[in-house]
């Protein structure tokens, strides 16, 4: 199974263009962010409420995006509320976003292409090698909006982020999105892992509200240093 980062990743793709849809300044970044956040409530290791988030379970996932932000909530040693660790996580979109794609392209879904324009030294796109994860994340977000399923809690996590971020005014037509608004406010009222955390998300619809915390790096960068930051210009470009 895909991560929740991956799969917000692919949402976040258009399938014809490999790039990645017009969002908010910072959307994306915060929708990284918050993503990791979710996993580790998921995965039993983190809760939140309106307050504080709190650690449940400092076991490793095994994971090099998840475990790192973990050993950081554990390190900190003093509650933070869930806004704080948003803007933490947030401060590493760029090495999130490469970890992720890596990963993608790794297994085969995304490949990297190099695309030189005049006046443009290069920019990556990232298409489709396989559309199948891509779709499967994509269709199945679609069916639940447009239907009356019930969703399971990862997805409705996934639904509420998205309409969080404004992700569903890229991926809908306006006609579309209008169809979908009621259905997609009741599925994201049914968000009681993520709860908190989107409500910080509401919080900060200044999307360039940074609020402190840990200085230290989360990820160790020592063997990422010949590469140029994926998110530099990428998201909405």
């Amino acid at each position: 199974m895909l991560s929740l980062v991956e799969e917000i990743l692919l949402l976040a793709l258009d399938d014809e263009s490999g790039r990645f849809v017009s969002l908010p300044k910072h959307a994306l970044e915060f929708a990284l962010a918050s993503s990791v956040l979710m996993d580790l409530a998921l995965r039993g290791r983190i809760d939140t409420d309106l307050d504080e988030l709190m650690l449940v379970d400092a076991t490793p996932v095994d994971d090099d995006i998840l475990d790192p932000v973990l050993a950081a909530i554990a390190r900190s040693g003093e509650p933070f509320n869930a806004r704080r660790w948003i803007n933490v996580a947030a401060r590493e979109a760029d090495t999130i976003l490469e970890m992720a794609l890596d990963r993608l392209v790794a297994r085969g879904v995304l490949r990297r292409e190099q695309q030189k324009l005049l006046w443009v030294v290069g920019s990556r796109r990232y298409p489709l090698v396989d559309d199948k994860e891509v779709r499967e994340v994509k269709l199945r977000i679609l069916e639940i909006i447009l239907s009356d399923e019930i969703p399971d809690p990862r997805d409705v996590v996934i639904i509420s982020l998205a309409d969080t971020c404004k992700l569903f005014a890229s991926i809908l037509s306006a006609r579309e999105l209008r169809s979908a608004e009621a259905r997609i406010a009741q599925v994201a009222r049914m968000d009681l892992i993520g709860r908190s955390l989107v409500e910080s998300l509401r919080d900060m619809r200044e999307w360039g509200r940074w609020a402190g915390g840990p200085r230290e790096d989360i990820y160790d960068r020592s063997d990422r240093s010949d590469r140029s930051g994926a998110s530099g210009g990428e998201p909405g470009a």
